[in-house]
């Protein structure tokens, strides 16, 4: 007799252990309850923080919290993904709805952005352009008020500005004209009218919040349509708990958050046609940044029918929009932009643009080179990107800008977050905490490069980010073809 065994008597092979439907319950409740509790003290971290002072007054508590903040993020993002779906989903909701109304505990803390905002509002609600005047004009004099221009006190304090001619101004930049695209002029005007009188910054605030909500449940909306109801509470959640939402998208009321609402519209919700590019020039009438998506939302596009559908109905959409301000104002609707780009520089001292490259390059051969990359980025994305990923093309695109250009405004990254949110990316979420640490702590360190050192970390987070991924994927790669052969 044969030593070898038959085949039909071979010993079955052990099949791998799985846990058991209790343990798989109680690891999917203890995730839940790890989650909430979590979210718990993220939400109040963010009140303690945003209560204890400003980025004049107490620096030092800010920068703590901040960094508080952003570790219990990181934890709760990777304690959910364990929970039942339907719990996860809940508990997204409800902490982005809970660390949303945490931010407005207090006035603005690092911003004073939102001023304008109201300023803006106001000014249309009067029947006038706000491209037409300058808030220190004496046209607008009858406007005034002792929020916005307060004539009691020194005029020193966080967010107050004393022009050459002596007035008091709550607005930054009081002598020069608003730079805000018309679709941000409508929501400032928005908010303006549907506020009770004398209600100051809380309705921007509001509004901010219900603009980060509805970020969020978007997110949600697109997970589930792209057949991913799974990861996509996780994912949502990289939008919804990110501390750049309750700081800057709520407490600050950056404008950007409108914008991200848009732009996830666009690439989520809607395909490659007059319905994408009319959302997207909508996200771009918001704030000029939007556009790096364009690429992306044309990813892997062979149809010029198609790409003209998009492209057409986004300019249609930002001439439409642009239309009633120029027969109020004529070329003065670009307001301050043109002075802006050329006035950040960023700041005097050691905050300057194209940090990066810097290192490598002369100063005058970083700007060009910059665009050289960002054209090259953009015809890959274009070409190579994946149609059914559009996301994925637009962070790629809009991640690599900030890291070329490495501002000093962290509010400028909140359309990444919300790309990561849509393509669970997560280690671009360092360029975001690269633009918050610059932005509070430079004039802790005089002298110091920290803007090379916060985006070049950042960039290196990406980059490794990237290496795994791609070792991972080949190692399920790898496993598949291995299942996939023949047994001899």
């Amino acid at each position: 007799m044969s030593d070898t065994a038959s085949p039909h008597h071979q010993s079955p092979q052990p099949l791998p252990r799985q846990p058991s439907a209790p343990m798989n319950r109680t690891w999917g409740r203890n995730s839940t309850f790890a989650t909430a509790a979590l979210l718990a003290a993220l939400t109040i971290v963010v009140v303690d923080t945003l209560r204890a002072g400003d980025n004049q007054s107490n620096l030092g508590g800010l920068l703590a919290g901040y960094g508080v903040a952003w570790a219990l993020f990181a934890a709760a993002v990777w304690a959910v993904r364990k929970a039942p779906e339907r719990a996860a989903t809940g508990l997204v909701l409800a902490g982005a709805a809970a660390v949303s109304l945490a931010a407005l505990a207090a006035p603005p803390r690092t911003s004073n952005d939102m001023y304008r905002y109201a300023w803006d509002g106001r000014v249309q609600a009067a029947g006038i352009s706000p491209y037409a005047y300058p808030p220190a004009s004496p046209e607008l004099a009858k406007l005034r008020d002792d929020w916005l221009f307060p004539t009691k006190g020194s005029c020193q304090g966080w967010g107050l500005t004393r022009t050459d001619s002596g007035g008091c101004f709550r607005i930054n930049r009081p002598t020069v004209p608003t730079i805000y695209p018309p679709v941000a002029e409508g929501w400032f005007f928005a908010v303006h009218v549907l506020s009770p009188p004398d209600s100051r910054h809380k309705p921007l605030q509001v509004g901010g919040a219900v603009l980060a909500f509805g970020t969020t449940l978007a997110l949600l909306t697109v997970g589930r349509r792209r057949g991913d109801p799974r990861r996509a509470p996780a994912r949502a959640a990289l939008w919804g708990w990110c501390p750049a939402v309750p700081f800057e998208a709520v407490n600050n009321a950056h404008i950007d958050t409108l914008g991200v609402l848009l732009t996830v519209l666009a690439l989520g919700t809607a395909t490659a046609g007059a319905r994408r590019g009319a959302l997207l020039g909508a996200a771009i009438a918001v704030k000029l940044l939007p556009v790096l998506a364009l690429p992306g939302a044309l990813s892997g596009e062979r149809s010029p029918a198609r790409v003209v559908r998009v492209v057409s109905a986004l300019l249609a959409v930002v001439v439409l929009a642009y239309l009633p301000y120029v027969i109020a104002s004529g070329a003065g609707v670009l307001g301050y932009l043109p002075g802006y780009l050329q006035e950040e520089g960023y700041e005097p001292g050691d905050v300057h643009r194209f940090a990066l490259l810097r290192l490598l390059l002369p100063d005058t051969a970083a700007g060009v080179t910059v665009i050289v990359l960002l054209a090259l980025t953009a015809l890959y994305v274009w070409w190579h990107g994946d149609p059914a990923r559009p996301w994925r093309g637009a962070l790629l695109l809009t991640g690599t800008g900030l890291l070329l250009v490495s501002p000093s405004y962290p509010w400028y990254s909140l359309l990444v977050v919300g790309l990561v949110a849509l393509d669970g990316r997560w280690e671009w979420l360092t360029v975001t905490v690269a633009g918050t640490v610059l932005y509070l702590s430079t004039r802790l360190l005089p002298g110091f490069p920290l803007q090379a050192w916060a985006y070049g970390t950042a960039a290196v987070c990406v980059a490794l980010g990237a290496c795994l991924r791609s070792a991972a994927a080949r190692r399920l790669l790898d496993r598949r073809r291995g299942r996939s052969l023949p047994r001899t």
